[in-house]
C-alpha cells in the first residue's frame, strides 16, 4: 500500500548568475496514499522541482515535506522512493535483468534472491522474455517499462514518475499508461506522475495538481472520479473525459500546456 505526502508551505528559490530565481511559492499539497496523483502546468512551474523535492534529491528553501510520518530525507534513507525519469537511464553492458536487480546489488541482497525478484518485476511489465536482452535491443518504450520494474524492486510505497513517457510516440504511450494503471491497481503504490499533457493526466489521475507559471502555485486541485475499471483506452471518446479536459484546460489563464 502507498504512503500519504504531505506538503507542507514549500518554498524553492535557486541562485543564478547572482540572481535568486523563485521555483515555487507557498504550495500546500495532500497527496492520498494508494493514488494517482498527477501534477500539470506549463513548462518551468517547477513540477519536476517539486519531485525532486519530495525525493529529498533537493532541499527546500522553506517549509517542510513529510512522508507517512517522517521527513522527506528518513523516508528516502527507508527506501520509500521508487524514481522514474524521463529517460529510462539504462546501464547499456549490463542484460535487462542486471538492469532490474541493480537496487538490490546495493542492497546487499544474496544473488538468488536478487534474480527472483527481478524476473517478478519483469512479469509485471511484460517482459520476462527479454530478461537476457541488452537495453540497445529494445524500443523506447520497452526501455521504460525496465525503468519502472528497476524503481518496483525493492518494492516502494511510492513511485515518482517524471515526465516518463513524453519522447515516446502516442502508441507507445497508450500502451504504458495502461501498464502505470495496472500496476497501480494490483500494488496500491501512490503514484505523483508529471506531465505537460492535459488529457494524459486526465486518463491515468485519480487527482490532478494544476501548477501556475513561474514561480509554481497551487492553481486548481481537479478530482478525476472515474471508477479504475473504467480508465481503458475507450474512455477517451466519453463525453466524461473530454468534460474533464476542459475542465482542467480552464484553470490555465494563457499558460503555454501541450494538448496532446
Amino acid at each position: 500500500m502507498g504512503s500519504e505526502i504531505v506538503i507542507d508551505q514549500i518554498d524553492m528559490e535557486f541562485l543564478a548568475q547572482n540572481e535568486t530565481i523563485k521555483a515555487l511559492s507557498n504550495i500546500n499539497l495532500n497527496i492520498p496514499a494508494g493514488k494517482i496523483v498527477s501534477l500539470l502546468g506549463p513548462s518551468g512551474c517547477g513540477k519536476s522541482t517539486l519531485i525532486r523535492l519530495i525525493s529529498d534529491l533537493l532541499i527546500p528553501t522553506g517549509g517542510k515535506i513529510v512522508v507517512d510520518g517522517n521527513e522527506a530525507r528518513q523516508a528516502r534513507l527507508n527506501r520509500d522512493f521508487g524514481i522514474i525519469f524521463q529517460k529510462p537511464t539504462l546501464l547499456e553492458w549490463r542484460s535487462v535483468l542486471d538492469n532490474v536487480a541493480l537496487p538490490l546489488e546495493f542492497l546487499k541482497t544474496n544473488k538468488k534472491e536478487r534474480k527472483n525478484i527481478a524476473m517478478e518485476q519483469l512479469r509485471i511489465v511484460g517482459l520476462e522474455k527479454f530478461a537476457k536482452h541488452y537495453p540497445w535491443q529494445l524500443s523506447g518504450g520497452m526501455q521504460q517499462r525496465v525503468a519502472i520494474a528497476r524503481a518496483l524492486t525493492y518494492d516502494p510505497p511510492i513511485l515518482l514518475m517524471d515526465e516518463p513517457f513524453s519522447a515516446l510516440d502516442e502508441f507507445t504511450k497508450e500502451k504504458l499508461h495502461l501498464e502505470v494503471i495496472r500496476i497501480q491497481e494490483r500494488t496500491k503504490k501512490t503514484i505523483v506522475f508529471v506531465t505537460h499533457s492535459i488529457p494524459e493526466a486526465v486518463f491515468l489521475s485519480h487527482r490532478i495538481i494544476v501548477l501556475s507559471a513561474h514561480p509554481g502555485r497551487v492553481n486548481h486541485i481537479v478530482d478525476v472520479e472515474f471508477s479504475d475499471s473504467a480508465r481503458t483506452l475507450s474512455i477517451r471518446d466519453d463525453l466524461q473525459f473530454h468534460d474533464y479536459v476542459s475542465q482542467v484546460r480552464n484553470c490555465f489563464n494563457g499558460g503555454a500546456i501541450d494538448e496532446g
